[in-house]
């Protein structure tokens, strides 16, 4: 039956007090502080203080009746480029409570006044026994002066923006409209941007596939109801990896290269090098070249996170086929750019028949690949020049084994899978410097000390090699734990007096993190929001830190996404570490991945981060374009972003399933719905002709 409807009146909250630190690891005890907590059934209940409900009556909650300690907002500005950290300050964040609702309708063109009180109808899952967060609790240990003056210069910008906004008009309008473009409902906006492709210089190596993003964002919105690529089964229907079945595409997980299925071809690599041992040695791989992803999909089977790439195709979308099965890919093209994840973070790297041209240019994109492979790290190559005698196969080898051999890399096998009818070459990357120091031609040559191995965003390729670490306490030096035991373990790299994002010693502010969002996702989000995790899969974690949100999903059937957006503290190499994978971007422009991608996205003191910066709004379309129609977004948040959130989504007609104030922090869980704008804006950019 439909859910009943309810009054929803966000309110303003007072100003968030600065947080004491000590000297000591201790964790401060939260403060009795007031929550407010929008109830399903029409109540606004204050914890703490005094509040009234629709029929007048004013409900007490003591503070007893909440139990969760919640939340750290990051402050550092430590970018990923530099891999120090400047200084780590942290907001309180508050947790949540449970609600569904549904969305009334409003016209196309929506006037939000800016802190008013809005009216809407919510139905809450809360049952009795459940328990409301608390105040937010502080895991900071004390600062030096020098970081605290760093920091008030900070804060005094903060202030002056805010004053800014402030004193702007209080009625905002928003006037949605559908993007018109080429790639229409496929549209990725820096990839889909036909006013740079068509000024690009040369297209020989894959620019026209690299990122292009517009001036502005658009703000306009996409809409598809599904994937609608039945042409993509006609061109690729014979090579036995999708076919149709009524109105549902099957993948068999067969193809081109795994004509027996993909798990035979697992098992045989395996079988043939056991020290890759799936699941255990060997859990975060990259596979290139990835297809409709059969590989990574069936890797999920023995314990092993595949980060699936390919460039965008017009007629292919094997990407987006990948992400609609639950398996998580990007699109991005080994061309002119270094990928964006950090070096010396995947086990193994995997190409089959990726097309990929290895051997050319001094070997510049195998040597991506070693600067993205862990020492010790292997390479699972499978494509013609391994296993047939046409000329140009066998002069391809020839070439790939001279790179290789230059490059220091081990052969370990080269096999042929008499079952499937293809062979593989398998290469080991060293361990140390010996064989490195040992070469009589310094081709390719190693990089200069100053060149990061962990720059990656916007850098150009190099056509050189980075040492192995020799230092014991340094990344790289050993290999991580087995899965699953490095999930939890703090990396060995990180159990120095070095301070951590949160103000105390990495490895006790690993540990912190760590709980802090065991503690969110099992009192809150698995069983506190109302949200239906079977029809959760794909999950992004807009800002991620230590990959703690991720850590603490582990037990569900879901992958996350660990975005590092590139205005934070580099911690993406300590995500991978713990056998989680992710990502680094920014926040202003579009993310490379189809509409409809996800059906999650969390977000962790992301929107007050990037209005430092660039506007709020394309990033809410970002977020809109990304997930699929009933997706949810998760929002923790001051509480004054989370109002302008709130305002922003209820006029795109977004069900707010629940909001959550304490002190100055809010929380913010809503639904994306299948509304649409009628009228169109044309993106010039987007526009082929």
């Amino acid at each position: 039956m439909p859910e009943p409807k309810l009054d929803e009146k966000p309110e303003e909250k007072p100003k968030e007090k600065p947080i004491e630190k000590t000297t000591t690891s201790s964790e401060a005890q939260p403060e009795n502080k007031d929550v407010t907590v929008r109830h399903a059934d029409g109540q606004v209940n204050q914890v703490g203080g005094e509040t009234k409900s629709n029929d007048g009556q004013a409900n007490i909650v003591g503070q007893g009746d909440l139990n969760e300690n919640t939340s750290e907002e990051d402050k550092s500005s430590l970018y990923q480029n530099k891999r120090k950290h400047d200084l780590a300050d942290s907001i309180k964040a508050s947790n949540d409570k449970t609600g569904e609702s549904e969305v009334e309708k409003v016209n196309e063109s929506q006037v939000v006044e800016k802190g008013a009180k809005k009216d809407k109808n919510e139905v809450s899952n809360q049952s009795p026994g459940e328990q409301f967060p608390s105040g937010a609790q502080a895991e900071l240990t004390n600062e030096t002066s020098t970081e605290n003056g760093s920091w008030s210069t900070q804060a005094m910008e903060s202030k002056n923006e805010k004053d800014t906004q402030e004193s702007d008009k209080e009625l905002v309008v928003y006037n949605w409209k559908s993007c018109n473009s080429t790639a229409g409902p496929d549209f990725i906006p820096c990839l889909d941007n036909w006013r740079a492709i068509k000024n690009l210089r040369s297209t020989m190596h894959y620019e026209h596939r690299e990122r292009h993003c517009p001036e502005e964002p658009p703000t306009c919105l996409i809409w598809y109801s599904n994937v609608p690529h039945t042409e993509l089964v006609e061109y690729k229907g014979h090579q036995n990896w999708v076919k149709v079945a009524g109105r549902y595409l099957v993948f068999p997980g067969g193809g081109t290269q795994f004509k027996h299925g993909a798990l035979h071809y697992i098992d045989f690599i395996n079988e043939n090098v056991p020290d890759i041992a799936w699941g255990k040695h060997s859990r975060v791989i990259l596979d290139v070249g990835c297809g409709v992803a059969s590989f990574g999909g069936f890797l999920f089977d023995r314990d092993v996170l595949a980060m699936s790439l390919a460039p965008k195709d017009e007629h292919e979308a094997q990407v987006q086929f990948a992400l609609e099965r639950g398996i998580p890919a990007i699109s991005a093209v080994m061309g002119t750019l270094r990928l964006p994840f950090p070096g010396k973070v995947f086990d193994v790297v995997h190409c089959a028949r990726c097309r990929v041209p290895w051997h050319i240019e001094g070997g510049k994109l195998l040597l991506e690949l070693n600067r993205l492979l862990r020492p010790g790290g292997y390479f699972v190559w499978s494509a013609t020049p391994v296993y047939q005698k046409k000329p140009e196969d066998k002069e391809i080898w020839k070439a790939m084994s001279k790179l290789l051999e230059t490059m220091c890399w081990e052969l370990v096998t080269r096999v042929r899978d008499r079952l499937n009818g293809v062979g593989l070459a398998i290469y080991k990357k060293p361990m140390n410097n010996s064989c490195y120091e040992k070469r009589s031609v310094q081709d390719p040559p190693m990089c200069e000390a100053s060149d990061d191995a962990n720059a990656a965003w916007n850098v150009p390729l190099q056509t050189c090699m980075h040492k192995v670490p020799i230092d014991s306490l340094q990344r790289g030096s050993r290999w991580p734990e087995q899965w699953p035991a490095r999930l939890d373990k703090t990396p060995y790299w990180m159990l120095g007096s070095e301070m951590g994002v949160y103000g105390k010693p990495q490895p006790e502010d690993f540990v912190a993190d760590y709980e802090h969002w065991k503690r969110v996702v099992s009192k809150s989000y698995i069983n506190g929001m109302g949200i239906n995790w079977a029809t959760v899969r794909n999950v992004m974690d807009m800002r991620a830190i230590y990959g703690g949100f991720a850590a603490a999903l582990k037990d569900m059937n879901v992958w996350v996404m660990n975005v590092v957006p590139i205005d934070s503290p580099d911690v993406l190499p300590a995500i991978y570490e713990r056998g989680l994978f992710g990502i680094y971007h920014d926040w202003c422009q579009s993310f490379s991945t189809y509409p409809r991608s996800y059906d999650l996205m969390h977000a962790d003191h992301l929107f007050s981060m990037i209005k430092q910066k660039c506007k709020i709004v394309p990033l809410v379309v970002e977020v809109d374009r990304i997930l699929r129609p009933e997706g949810k977004l998760i929002v923790r948040d001051t509480a004054e972003v989370v109002s302008e959130l709130e305002s922003i989504l209820r006029s795109m007609q977004w069900e707010i399933r629940m909001t959550y104030n304490k002190d100055n922090e809010g929380l913010l869980s809503a639904q994306k719905t299948m509304w649409r704008p009628k009228e169109f804006e044309t993106l010039d950019y987007g526009m082929m002709t």
